[in-house]
């Protein structure tokens, strides 16, 4: 069970499990006449598998560790582990009757293994998400965690979460926080590579936002073996952009968020005490329009799989079109670690 661990821990998750089985009787059997060759390490067995040279079969020994005894403590162990095991494989694992003859077994899994599994949902799905500023990653990443249960990253929060703890890297990066500078790539790209390779992203899936920003951080994130199975580009006009974040406002009391033409305030009072951010001011956002620009295309490129979504429309029928393209099934081949997308 900790080698499963680790292995969801480094990120290898199989699609499919096979838990070969058979009563301990025979189990016990077939230890007892397990042979090995001293020379080569070859395994033979008095009943299945004998060697054709009498010379092979003349220096064949038993292996100490198949005494009765070891053999029925091995069994215990391995009854233990073969619960947690099947817990935690339970949507891919099939069991498989090993006491009928091996071509029989082998037809059986070999058949398991090249099935594909059919689910309403993504397995394990790793979600990119671009988008101009003001064009609903943050509401689509949210609708998608809480639907599939993948763990949402917006890279800009997960930075002021580190700098909170007061860790050594929370105090590397919070000079850049506090002064609006950025933190240098290899330092987020240490942050996000950590939490990504967290227990919950590697078995729950993760749905990012905010990070890569260009071209070079997509590359270093794929360098890192960090692969998405699905990205998405959320369009939208620079007018609508405008409109849509330069006109929103926010209640300080209740955090409400309000449009001076969509969602205006509900009284005075409240339309009194609304605020507005600086960096969502005209003035700023052409200057964030403008380098996400200079970037989408060449992102676009390195993931030329992405799909593309209109986002000036209601944030549900947006989820939909989302969601209508997680759902299917995954694709057979991903772009392999240092393998350029171009």
């Amino acid at each position: 069970m900790k080698e499963a661990v680790s292995l969801q821990e480094a990120g290898v998750i199989p699609d499919h499990v096979v838990l070969l089985e058979a009563p301990d009787a025979v189990l016990i059997e077939r230890s007892h006449g397990k042979r090995v060759d001293p020379i080569t390490g070859d395994i033979y067995h008095v009943t299945f598998i004998w060697p054709e040279d009498n010379e092979v079969a003349h220096r064949l020994e038993r292996q100490t560790s198949d005494s009765e005894e070891q053999g029925v403590t091995q069994l215990m162990k391995q009854h233990q582990e073969v619960t947690a095991l099947r817990r935690t494989y339970q949507y891919c694992l099939k069991s498989i009757d090993a006491d009928q003859p091996f071509v029989d077994v082998f037809d059986q899994v070999l058949t398991y293994v090249l099935s594909r599994h059919r689910s309403v949902a993504p397995h394990t799905p790793r979600v990119l998400l671009f988008g101009p500023p003001g064009s609903g990653k943050s509401l689509q990443a949210k609708l998608i965690s809480q639907k599939y249960n993948t763990v949402n990253l917006c890279c800009s929060e997960l930075l002021e979460a580190v700098c909170a703890d007061a860790t050594s890297m929370g105090e590397l990066i919070k000079p850049y926080l506090e002064s609006g500078q950025q933190v240098p790539d290899s330092m987020v790209l240490q942050i996000l590579t950590d939490r990504l390779s967290k227990l919950d992203c590697t078995t729950r899936g993760w749905v990012l936002h905010g990070f890569p920003r260009d071209l070079e951080q997509a590359e270093k994130l794929q360098e890192a073996n960090f692969i998405p199975s699905r990205v998405f580009f959320l369009e939208m006009t620079d007018d609508v952009v405008i409109e849509r974040v330069s006109l929103t406002s926010v209640d300080p009391v209740t955090g409400d968020r309000y449009h001076s033409l969509y969602k205006p305030a509900p009284s005075p009072k409240v339309q009194g005490r609304l605020q507005f951010h600086p960096k969502d001011s005209e003035a700023q956002l052409l200057q964030r329009l403008k380098e996400y620009w200079a970037n989408s295309s060449s992102l676009q490129a390195f993931y030329p799989e992405a799909v593309h979504i209109s986002a000036d429309q209601d944030p549900h029928t947006v989820f939909e079109s989302l969601e209508s393209r997680l759902v299917v099934p995954l694709p057979k081949s991903l772009p392999v670690k240092g393998e350029n997308s171009t």
